[in-house]
């Protein structure tokens, strides 16, 4: 086997052309169905909130899928912030490696209408405005959910440029300055319908605080000494070892930590009423899920400070959004603790919510395989993936098909019922 050609295609993979990314990936299957690369095993773990490079990730669609399939994934679900733009991708990259694929968008919305405002949900930057996804697309109405969130984009645009500026404002002294055209468009996909996001300004910011004091001890005498930064000893760590491969990343982490205040504006005309965006998905057909983080002791992705969420007021919350109309709760099991996820389950199981899980994939440190799903208690997130992608493939071929419909809740009016029901659509049985 010519192990500089399989270098080439994976480092392909995340070409800028998506024909090349998935011309690449062919290539790899060919090889594992040749018996020139091993074939990866499936180890029965799913995750459905994979980002890529259409909102912020070190992989495009085709990447993510690739590094799903190596990961033992047995199914995976792209992700991204006010973006589907990535989605055909994944879900033709699914098919040549023969993984099975969900699609989705997150974003934020105003809850300033609903009893939840002026809390802090589940958003560190912002009270009132929270975090939540869109499952299941129907493939027939992808273009429609581009079109809704095209527009947010811009918006957001608008403030991460007035961000960009304030951040200059504050590295005026320490000749580092950004440029948002020349140093943050360019790496995002902005220009093919992907998003930019606080995490891109952050990330052209490490490059620059990387080109100025290089790596290692200067880099953190400057981010202590000079921007009074706090850090954890592991992160220090990270930052002290110059051969760190994930380097920026971990730098963008230490930043999204403990910066983000220093120049963050609230985000406004960029976050939809809650009201539109369950409008948006009862029209589409797909399933609104909040995204729940609860209180933050020890952050799994490493930029998340100790604070308190929406713990304090959880039963409230469950209140608001079954009278809003969202279907699904979608949390990440090895960011809780377990007496917070069976708190959580059991306000599912009283409001009749569906359970989605996801590890939350935005950088090169993350794993894609949540340990937790092999605890008994979280083996109903494997059933309820597989009747996730179900519903989009009933949805897909009619939209009175999904698995909330009033056709079908009437058919099945158990929830339990249901997921068993679709799961069987979901795997081809």
């Amino acid at each position: 086997m010519n192990q500089n050609l399989v270098n080439s295609l994976i480092e392909n993979l995340n070409h800028d052309n998506v024909n090349t990314r998935l011309e690449s990936l062919q290539e790899l299957q060919k090889l594992i169905e040749a018996g020139q690369l091993e074939r990866p095993q499936p180890g029965g773990f799913v995750n459905n909130h994979i980002h890529t490079t259409y909102s912020f990730s070190p992989y495009s669609p085709t990447k993510a899928v690739w590094m799903a399939y190596n990961a033992g994934l047995t199914t995976a679900g792209i992700m991204d912030h006010d973006s589907i733009s990535g989605a055909k991708e994944f879900i033709e990259a699914g098919k040549i490696v023969g993984i099975a694929t969900t699609i989705g968008v997150e974003c934020r919305a105003d809850f300033s209408a609903t009893p939840l405002n002026g809390k802090r949900i589940n958003n560190p930057d912002q009270k009132s405005i929270a975090y939540v996804a869109l499952h299941g697309v129907p493939h027939t109405q992808i273009d429609k959910v581009d079109a809704y969130f095209a527009p947010y984009r811009e918006k957001r645009n608008e403030r991460n440029q007035a961000m960009t500026a304030r951040i200059n404002e504050l590295l005026a002294d320490h000749g580092v300055e950004l440029d948002f055209a020349a140093d943050i468009v360019p790496l995002s996909r902005a220009r093919e319908g992907g998003s930019i996001t606080e995490r891109h300004i952050l990330f052209a910011l490490s490059m620059k605080l990387i080109e100025r004091f290089g790596r290692g001890q200067k880099l953190v005498d400057f981010l202590k000494q000079d921007l009074k930064l706090e850090f954890s000893s592991k992160l220090e760590g990270y930052l002290l070892d110059e051969n760190n491969p994930h380097y920026t990343y971990d730098l963008l982490g230490v930043l999204k930590g403990d910066l983000v205040e220093a120049f963050y504006l609230p985000a406004a005309e960029e976050c939809p009423p809650i009201e539109d965006v369950v409008k948006l998905a009862d029209e589409v057909g797909c399933i609104l899920a909040y995204a729940y983080l609860g209180d933050v002791g020890d952050s799994v992705t490493g930029d998340k400070k100790a604070q308190k969420f929406e713990d304090d007021y959880l039963d409230l919350l469950f209140d608001v959004i079954t009278d809003l109309g969202f279907k699904a709760v979608t949390y990440m099991p090895s960011r809780n603790t377990l007496d917070q996820l069976l708190r959580l389950k059991s306000l599912c199981k009283k409001h009749n919510l569906f359970e989605i899980s996801g590890e939350d994939i935005n950088t090169p440190r993350q794993s894609f395989i949540c340990e937790a799903l092999t605890r008994l208690e979280f083996h109903n997130l494997i059933d309820s993936t597989w009747a996730l992608i179900g519903h989009e493939l009933a949805a897909t071929e009619n939209l009175d098909n999904g698995l909330f419909t009033a056709a079908t809740t009437a058919k099945y009016p158990s929830l339990e019922e249901r997921i068993q029901v679709y799961k069987k659509i979901g795997q081809g049985k």
